[in-house]
C-alpha cells in the first residue's frame, strides 16, 4: 500500500502516478474487450451478495482500488460493443470519444464561466452553431450541451412554458406558475417519451396536463387524432402550452410528420418541441435525411449524442430556434457572468443551462467529427438503418418469426411464435422467457418491449460493426433459446 496518493498535478510523483492508474485501467479494459461473452450472467441476488463497500481507514492506494474495480466493476459489465447487444438505444463508443474523456476528465473544466473553460466555451458555441446548420436554424448560437434527452425535453418544455405565460403579460421566472394548471395542457404521441410526462411534474403541471395522442400503425403521431384533440381542447376551454413530437420513438424508432405539425401549430401560435434524441442522428445522413423534413420548423430540438453519434455518455444538445426565448431563463451572477464581461463580448453559457457545474462533452462530438469526416460519419449512422430493413426481409422469411412492425429506423420489433402456443398471453409470455434466459445466460442481450399491447422482442442495431450474419447467428440463437423452453 502507497501512502501517498497524489491528487492530478504537474510534480513529478503525481505524474508518475496518473501514467501508472491510466495504464493499469486501459489494460484492464483491453483484456475485457476480448472476452466472448457479453456478459457473466449473475443474477441481482449473487450481485448483491459479491459487491459489499468495506472502505480501509488508511486506504488501499490506487493500485488495489483499480484491481478491486476490475473484480467487482469490469468483470461484471454488459459489453455494449458485443454483437449480441441489441436491446436498448445504447450504443459502443468511437474510439476517438473514450480519447476525448481523457482529456475532459483531466482537465476537469466546467462550462459555467469563461474563466474556468475558455477554449472549450468557444468549441462548444461554434458546435451549437454548426449543429443549428444542420437542422436548418438562422444562423446564431442559441442551444447548449446537456446530459441527455431527458434535460434537453426538460428545457424546451419550460421555454415552452415560460413563453406561453410570457404571451399572457405573465412571468413565470419573476412570478411563478398561475392560473388554473388543470386547463394547460401539452400533446404528445401515445409513443412519446415517458421523460414528457415526468418533465411535466417537476415543472409543477403534474402527468394530468399531458393529453396523448392516437399514433398509426407505424406508430408515428396520427394527425387527424391530433386535430381532434385540439378542437376537443377548445370544446373544453383548454389552452395548449406544446405539442411535442417524437423523431425516433424508443421502440418502432417512429418520426411523427413534423412538417404537418408544425404547420397545424403555427396557425395557432403553438410552440412545438421535437424529441429527435434518436431519430437527429439523421441530420449526417446521406440516405435518409429525408425522414426529419420539416425539422427546421419546429421552435426546440433535443439531439443526443450518446445514441447514433457513438459517443460516451453523457453526450446531448438543446437547440433553440429564436435566441430571444432565452431571455425567459435568464439569471445574472456576478462570480459566473457579469454584466461587464457580457458587454465585453465574454460568452455567457450558464444562463443557458438549467446546469451550473457541466461538462465539456461537447468535445467528443468535435473530436468525432473531425476524426471520421462527415462522409464516415454518414455511413455508420446509415449502417443501421440500411441493417434493421435487412433483418426485417429475413425475418419474414422465417416460419416461427414474425415481424410486428417495418422498422424506421435502426430497431426491429418481431416475435417468436411456436406452434404449440395459440393463446396470446401464452405467447406474450414466452417471449419475455425468451429474453430473461438471453440475458441470464450471458449470451445475448435482446429487448423486450410492447407494440400496441403485443409483447415482442427488439433488436436495437446501433453498432455499426455487425452484420446481417451476426443477426442471422443471434436469431438462431433466439430460436435455440425458444426449443430448449419448450422442452424443458
Amino acid at each position: 500500500m502507497s501512502e501517498v496518493n497524489p491528487i492530478l498535478a504537474a510534480s513529478a510523483q503525481s505524474i508518475e502516478a496518473y501514467q501508472q492508474a491510466i495504464a493499469q485501467s486501459s489494460a484492464a479494459v483491453v483484456q475485457w474487450l476480448q472476452q466472448p461473452e457479453m456478459y457473466q450472467g449473475k443474477s441481482v441476488a449473487e450481485l448483491r451478495e459479491r459487491i459489499t463497500l468495506d472502505f480501509n481507514p488508511n486506504g488501499l492506494g490506487n493500485q488495489a482500488a483499480i484491481e478491486r474495480a476490475i473484480e467487482y466493476f469490469l468483470k461484471d459489465s454488459l459489453s455494449v460493443h458485443h454483437p449480441q447487444c441489441v436491446a436498448h438505444l445504447h450504443c459502443p463508443s468511437l474510439v476517438v470519444s473514450q480519447a476525448a474523456e481523457v482529456l475532459i476528465n483531466a482537465t476537469n473544466q466546467s462550462m459555467d464561466s469563461w474563466d474556468q473553460s475558455p477554449s472549450a466555451t468557444i468549441i462548444e458555441v461554434k458546435l451549437i452553431e454548426w449543429l443549428r446548420a444542420q437542422v436548418g436554424y438562422p444562423a446564431g448560437d442559441a442551444g447548449v450541451f446537456t446530459s441527455g434527452g431527458t434535460q434537453s425535453n426538460l428545457m424546451g418544455l419550460m421555454l415552452a412554458r415560460d413563453a406561453f405565460f410570457a404571451r399572457q403579460g405573465h412571468s413565470v421566472q419573476q412570478d411563478g406558475i398561475t392560473g388554473d394548471l388543470r386547463k394547460i395542457k401539452v400533446l404528445c404521441s401515445e409513443n412519446a417519451h415517458f421523460s414528457v410526462q415526468k418533465n411535466m411534474a417537476l415543472l409543477g403541471h403534474g402527468y394530468q396536463s399531458v393529453v396523448l395522442v392516437k399514433s398509426d400503425e407505424f406508430a408515428r403521431m396520427d394527425v387527424n387524432d391530433l386535430k381532434a384533440k385540439l378542437a376537443q381542447a377548445d370544446a373544453n376551454g383548454d389552452q395548449i402550452l406544446a405539442i411535442v413530437a417524437t423523431a425516433g420513438t424508443t421502440d418502432a424508432g417512429a418520426i411523427d410528420p413534423l412538417r404537418e405539425i408544425a404547420g397545424i401549430a403555427a396557425q395557432r401560435n403553438i410552440w412545438v418541441h421535437v424529441d429527435a434524441a434518436w431519430g437527429g442522428a439523421l441530420l449526417l445522413s446521406e440516405k435518409y435525411r429525408d425522414y426529419l423534413d420539416g425539422l427546421e420548423l419546429v421552435d426546440s430540438v433535443t439531439l443526443d449524442f450518446h445514441k447514433q453519434y457513438f459517443q460516451t455518455i453523457s453526450c446531448g444538445a438543446f437547440l433553440l430556434k429564436d435566441e430571444r426565448h432565452y431571455e425567459l431563463m435568464r439569471y445574472q451572477a456576478a462570480y459566473l457572468n457579469s454584466e461587464f464581461d457580457e458587454e465585453a463580448g465574454v460568452p455567457n453559457l450558464v444562463s443557458k443551462s438549467l446546469q451550473t457545474t457541466r461538462r465539456f462533452d461537447a468535445l467528443k462530438l468535435w473530436m468525432g467529427l473531425e476524426a471520421l469526416g462527415q462522409k464516415q460519419y454518414a455511413a455508420i449512422i446509415d449502417h443501421g438503418v440500411t441493417l434493421a430493413q435487412e433483418v426485417a426481409k429475413f425475418v419474414t422469411s422465417e416460419p416461427r418469426l414474425e415481424l410486428v412492425m417495418q422498422p424506421q429506423l435502426a430497431s426491429v420489433l418481431f416475435r417468436y411464435r411456436p406452434e404449440q402456443l395459440t393463446d396470446t398471453a401464452q405467447i406474450a409470455l414466452f417471449n419475455q422467457r425468451i429474453g430473461d434466459a438471453l440475458l441470464d445466460s450471458g449470451r445475448a442481450n435482446v429487448g423486450v418491449t410492447e407494440n400496441q399491447g403485443v409483447t415482442c422482442l427488439k433488436l436495437t442495431l446501433l453498432n455499426p460493426t455487425v452484420t446481417l450474419e451476426d443477426i442471422k447467428v443471434l436469431l438462431a440463437l433466439v430460436e435455440k433459446t425458444a426449443n430448449q423452453l419448450l422442452n424443458a
